[in-house]
C-alpha cells in the first residue's frame, strides 16, 4: 500500500518535479491539480500560524487507497497521485497535493473535485490549529 504522507510542508519543487515526470506520457491530454494551503485564519481574535497534522498512518493510508480506487472506477483517469502532510505546516505552505491525469479535460475537472471531497469526508487525518500565542484547537473541516 502506498504511503501518501510527507513530513512537513509539500515543497513546490516536489510538485513541479511530479508534473515534469509526466512529459514522457504522451497519451495524456489533461492534468488537474489541487493544492491545499494552510490559511492564517483569525478565530476568536487569534491568528492561526500553523497546523499540526496527525493520523494513524496505516488506517489513513488504507482509506486513501479506497478513495483512490473508487475515483479510478468512477472516472476515466490515466493516473492519480495523492500526498498529504504530517507534522507542522506553517501558514502559506502546502499541506495536500492531488494530481489527476486523463485523455480529456472534462474527466480531470470532475475527478479532482470528487477525490478531494472524498478525502476530506472519509480519511482520518486530524489538524490542530496552532495560534500565534502558542495555544491551539482541533480543526473542523468546512
Amino acid at each position: 500500500m502506498k504511503n501518501v504522507f510527507k513530513h512537513g510542508a509539500i515543497p513546490a519543487s516536489f510538485i513541479g518535479e511530479s508534473i515534469a515526470k509526466h512529459q514522457s506520457k504522451t497519451g495524456i491530454g489533461a492534468h488537474n491539480i489541487f493544492l491545499g494551503q494552510v490559511r492564517a485564519d483569525t478565530i476568536n481574535n487569534k491568528t492561526v500560524s500553523a497546523i499540526e497534522y496527525t493520523a494513524y498512518e496505516e488506517m489513513a493510508n488504507t482509506k486513501f487507497a479506497e478513495v483512490r480506487e473508487a475515483t479510478f472506477e468512477k472516472f476515466n483517469l490515466t493516473c492519480m497521485h495523492i500526498y498529504h502532510s504530517l507534522g507542522t505546516v506553517k501558514t502559506g505552505e502546502i499541506c495536500m497535493f492531488v494530481f489527476v491525469s486523463s485523455l480529456r479535460r472534462k474527466e480531470v475537472f470532475k475527478a479532482i473535485e470528487y477525490v478531494v471531497n472524498e478525502i476530506k469526508d472519509k480519511v482520518p487525518v486530524f489538524g490542530k490549529e496552532i495560534f500565534e500565542d502558542e495555544t491551539h484547537q482541533w480543526k473542523v473541516n468546512s
